[in-house]
């Protein structure tokens, strides 16, 4: 039997109160393997309530594509980078509605700590060196000059051709010195200007996480984003494409992004568990996804079942019952969350599947796809929260769910799913939370 997604939403949609009341943003970073990088607003929590991010405040510009706006990039509550909001561009879709997203800076949060490492202050004399070997080096204004070596005295014995000249014929100590005088008095460079000393924006309306030292414009953005300096992060790609040995592996990271001027402690979410542990939740998983496939391709197909079962002899009385037809699963992905940090996991599997073509209840090359929710209680037992199953003659009708991640929206310290609700023709965003054995939708945008 097929459980429903619940009835769908408007952009914005009620929910209990939060300790963070906003404003706090959730976008999604599309992360090219070429460290390219652009944001798409999702939503945005202020006074308590959701609106969709693409449209709150677009005058011209959404509030949560403003420029310099700080997003953390954050991968099952681990956070990965910093990016900040450059150039908001938007375009009209097929269906004629406006579109927004935007390009920035992307940085690593091995190159934010590379960069931090840089700043630490270093030692005004080299090791290993001294000062009157080795090649030149280099001083800061002020730096004290080494002495020049002695100069042997003068022989007594006054020269016959020359007068003795007015000046001792020791060191000129005064010429030599005079350009470290000169160093040492003129004042240092003046530092370049930070990011953080940009005129502040107007205090009188609600801010997202403005720019800070360390975010970098989208060209330099582009120039650290070389081949040779790029670092991708390890992100498992929500849907991937079948591959062949000649095809080339180029997925997009989608990692969901946060805004927040006063951000909230993450935690990994992340449920930590045995090779045997992880074979044992997949297989329970494939077992109960089976039962739903097969109620799906039962639904479809009730007047061949009909017949079926009228025409197919009668069963021996000792016999053994027929074996349920298996179908065949392939793209399946598990994760396992522990959104609450209470170590309960919670289940997420998405595959596609095929019943076999023997099968009198199936339709030859009729695909289907499913989103299953499972929590898993204190006793070990696995409780459904969601079943979203579809095939590819029905998207139009029900929308298949592709999981995200799990992502702190409300900043209350628990988790929520991240998922991409897509029809035949558009896709929305969707956040649902999970209590007890359902699952309550905290936003859901307009498909």
């Amino acid at each position: 039997m097929q459980i429903a997604l619940p009835p769908a939403l408007h952009a914005q949609v009620g929910h209990a109160a939060k300790t963070t009341k906003g404003p706090r943003a959730l976008g999604l970073l599309e992360l090219d393997p070429d460290g390219k990088a652009r944001l798409i607003p999702i939503a945005i929590l202020i006074d308590g309530k959701y609106y969709d991010a693409s449209a709150y405040k677009a005058a011209p510009v959404p509030m949560a594509l403003w420029t310099d706006t700080v997003y953390e990039a954050i991968h099952t509550g681990v956070s990965l980078g910093l990016f900040t909001v450059t150039a908001p561009q938007q375009h009209k879709d097929e269906g004629g509605q406006t579109v927004w997203w935007a390009e920035g800076g992307w940085q690593t949060a091995e190159s934010l700590k590379a960069m931090a490492a840089k700043k630490k202050p270093v030692a005004s004399t080299p090791r290993g060196m001294n000062d009157d070997e080795g090649p030149p080096v280099l001083r800061r204004a002020g730096a004290a000059k080494p002495k020049p070596p002695e100069t042997p005295p003068a022989p007594s014995t006054p020269r016959p051709t020359q007068p003795a000249p007015s000046a001792s014929p020791g060191p000129a100590a005064t010429p030599a010195s005079a350009p470290a005088t000169t160093s040492a008095s003129s004042s240092p460079p003046a530092p370049p200007q930070s990011q953080d000393d940009r005129p502040p924006v107007d205090n009188d309306r609600p801010t997202l996480k403005r720019g800070q030292a360390g975010a970098t414009s989208a060209a330099e953005a582009q120039e650290k984003a070389s081949p040779t300096n790029a670092v991708t992060p390890t992100v498992p790609a929500t849907s991937k494409p079948a591959t062949t040995a000649a095809q080339p592996v180029r997925q997009i990271q989608l990692i969901p992004a946060i805004s927040d001027p006063h951000p909230s402690d993450s935690l990994p979410y992340s449920y930590k568990m045995s090779a045997q542990e992880e074979q044992a939740f997949r297989k329970k998983m494939l077992a109960m996804a089976a039962d739903e496939i097969r109620a799906r391709a039962a639904q479809l197909a009730p007047a061949t079942a009909a017949t079926k079962s009228v025409h197919a002899p009668a069963p021996r009385s000792k016999a053994a019952p027929a074996k349920p037809v298996q179908p065949t699963f392939e793209d399946v992905q598990l994760q396992v969350f522990d959104l609450a940090d209470i170590n309960e996991p919670e289940l997420v599997l998405t595959a596609k599947a095929q019943m076999p073509q023997s099968s009198h209840d199936s339709k030859p090359d009729l695909q289907y796809m499913i989103t299953l929710v499972v929590r898993e209680d204190v006793n070990g037992d696995l409780h459904k929260s969601l079943a979203n199953v579809t095939d590819t003659q029905h998207l139009d009708v029900i929308p298949r769910l592709d999981l995200i991640d799990a992502v702190d929206v409300d900043g209350d310290g628990r988790a929520e799913l991240l998922f991409r609700e897509v029809s035949d023709t558009s896709s929305a965003f969707v956040v649902y939370r999970v209590i007890g054995d359902q699952l309550y939708p905290m936003f859901q945008g307009s498909l």
